[in-house]
């Protein structure tokens, strides 16, 4: 049975890799993606696609993930220990997107399979995953058209699965030395094994389906905004936030670089140009403090 969950969810993974990045590669008009396959010397490996450089996207990472291990690192292990000691396999698409126009939001998304394994014992399996979605200059439209659709991925599964994770997502991508939220969220689970492995599974292939849906035609509506330099360069400054909370907080960054993953791949997600300042703070009544006052506050944007 094991294998089989496999290989559906590999099947599935690969098949979402290459969706995504079809979508992503229409919004160009001649750049690709580049493929780099990998092979994990403790097992395992992936295939990274990265585009960089395009007219609409500076970076964009989709990554795809097999690996697997005799002891579960520290990462996964500290909010589980009764995972340690079990052998792992885990399998996932991540991708980080960062556009050039600053009146197209940075997004992340990513889906994940895990199983941990003892001889003698049940296997331990479980889904997580979620995306979310990071503007500079916000725009109501984009926010609830946003929030609808990862509403709309959720609630086939229940009518509280949409606010719990959209409570855990707020939740999870927060910097506590900033005391701010990341973005306007999106959706964040993990542990997800209740209901079989159908009903689980069917959850996180609507999740990470309903991404695209939500983030290109944000794309599609801002790309072709008209911007200055003086947003360019508050976008550079507010990815900063973004590699604050890739460094220091996120699970799969720390998952990756535990476990003995590509480094390089890993470590896609972070922007490729982005600025730091001493104690800067926007201009009241400015767009720039409008990020701040307006976007990056607690919103039932599904039902705005």
């Amino acid at each position: 049975m094991n294998n089989t969950m496999i290989a559906q969810v590999k099947d599935y993974l690969h098949a979402l890799q290459d969706d995504i990045c079809q979508q992503l590669e229409a919004e160009e008009s001649s750049i690709q993606f580049v493929e780099d396959s990998w092979v994990r010397e403790k097992g395992g490996g992936g295939r990274s696609r990265v585009l960089t450089g395009g007219e609409v996207f500076e970076q964009a990472g989709v990554n795809f993930s097999h690996v697997h291990g005799d002891n579960m690192p520290g990462s996964a292990t500290a909010h589980r220990p009764e995972l340690a000691g079990r052998s792992f396999e885990a399998l996932g698409v991540s991708l980080v997107i960062h556009p050039n126009n600053p009146f197209i939001p940075t997004s992340h998304a990513n889906v994940r399979f895990f199983i941990a394994e003892k001889e003698g014992e049940d296997p331990i399996w479980w889904f997580g995953g979620g995306f979310d979605l990071t503007p500079y200059y916000g725009n109501d439209e984009d926010c609830i058209a946003w929030h609808q659709t990862a509403k709309q991925a959720c609630d086939p599964f229940g009518e509280d699965i949409y606010p719990h994770y959209k409570q855990w997502c707020d939740e999870y991508f927060y910097l506590k030395h900033r005391n701010e939220p990341r973005g306007i969220g999106g959706l964040f689970f993990d542990d997800l094994n209740e209901g079989g492995f159908e009903h689980c599974f069917g959850l996180m292939q609507s999740i990470g389906n309903h991404f695209i849906k939500a983030y290109r035609p944000i794309v599609q509506r801002r790309k072709d905004t008209a911007y200055t330099e003086q947003h360019r360069d508050f976008q550079l400054y507010r990815r900063g936030r973004y590699v604050e909370f890739n460094l220091v907080y996120d699970r799969g960054t720390l998952f990756g670089l535990q476990s003995g993953g590509r480094t390089e791949s890993i470590l896609m997600s972070l922007p490729p140009l982005v600025k730091w300042r001493y104690a800067w703070e926007p201009e009241a009544g400015s767009a720039e403090a409008k990020l701040y006052d307006h976007y990056l506050v607690a919103k039932d944007w599904a039902n705005h």
